[in-house]
């Protein structure tokens, strides 16, 4: 193996458990948020009325809500449905501060879960994986 090769870090079993216990969470949270926005449920239409862009950004948002829910639950892509989401929430907490008004808590906070899943599932080089 090389330096180049890439691993993942070892965790506790504590920790695992911690981090599938976000990971399921959010996937929930995301899964639900993004159908919402698929299905059209009026708050979401009114809230994407709004932003201004056009319903088309609804469904891109729903899509990617739902993707990134899924690539949460496959271990081979939880570095990337982390990373996905957590730059989802930077432009959703945005938005609420800048386009429509009302709390970027929730934004902020799913955020914020999301990075630190990223973070935690981060590939590293298998040099300082040891």
């Amino acid at each position: 193996m090389t330096s180049s090769t890439l691993s993942s870090r070892p965790a506790s079993r504590v920790q695992r458990r911690i981090v599938w216990g976000i990971r399921i969470l959010l996937a929930l949270t995301f899964g639900a948020a993004g159908t919402a926005k698929l299905a059209g449920v009026p708050q979401m239409v009114q809230v994407f009325d709004a932003i201004g862009f056009g319903q088309w950004f609804r469904y891109v948002t729903g899509f990617v809500e739902i993707g990134g829910a899924v690539l949460l639950l496959v271990p081979a892509t939880g570095f990337l449905g982390g990373l996905l989401l957590a730059v989802t929430m930077v432009f959703g907490a945005a938005t609420h501060l800048v386009l429509i008004g009302g709390s970027p808590v929730p934004a902020i906070v799913l955020g914020l879960l999301s990075a630190f899943v990223a973070w935690r599932l981060r590939p590293v080089p298998a040099a300082r994986a040891a």
